[in-house]
């Protein structure tokens, strides 16, 4: 059976991001969902690309999830952080020990949850606006602490990725994939 992963997108949303995660855990064989935070299916990232999202999040039932993640984008994020809907998906998940990410800004919107672990890194001066303790701002792009996954920001949207498909999947399949994107 594969894994479903949620990923929510609200206006603001960080493009790369949002693609890489999809298109990587795709290739990965992973069945993931993108879900507008409304009725309205068309979203607006940060810089004007719209995507057709799958559906809405009020469609979604959370016991079917394996993991939710949050790509970033500072309105976007903002928009997740205040949305009373995911903010429920990442406490219940949290409380259910499913896997949580975020990349960029969107570890904002875990701290909003309350999901944070000790551990997390983010884009940089984002951490200025979440109240948990643990950035890690040099070392590793990606951070994995208990259930909860982070990583910095579009330029490391892969490697979140692909470090995503290597916990889920085979490292067969994580290394296939990681060497057709030519990624060293």
């Amino acid at each position: 059976m594969k894994n479903k992963i949620l990923v929510p997108l609200a206006h603001g949303f960080e493009e790369i991001e949002a693609i890489t995660i999809v298109d990587i855990l795709r290739r990965g064989d992973i069945d993931v969902i993108t879900a507008s935070l409304s009725d309205d299916l068309f979203v607006i990232g940060a810089h004007n690309v719209t995507i057709k999202a799958d559906t809405n999040l009020q469609s979604i039932n959370i016991d079917t999830l394996d993991m939710i993640i949050l790509p970033g984008g500072w309105d976007g994020t903002k928009a997740l952080a205040s949305d009373q809907t995911v903010q429920n998906i990442l406490k219940t998940m949290n409380k259910n020990n499913k896997l949580i990410g975020a990349i960029c800004a969107a570890p904002y919107a875990l701290d909003k949850a309350g999901v944070l672990k000790n551990k997390f890194t983010c884009y940089p001066s984002v951490e200025t606006n979440i109240e948990a303790k643990g950035y890690i701002g040099n070392g590793a792009n990606v951070i994995e602490d208990e259930n909860i996954i982070t990583s910095k920001g579009p330029a490391t949207a892969m490697e979140f990725a692909l470090e995503i498909v290597k916990k889920l999947q085979t490292n067969k399949i994580y290394e296939e994939l990681k060497s057709g994107l030519l990624l060293s």
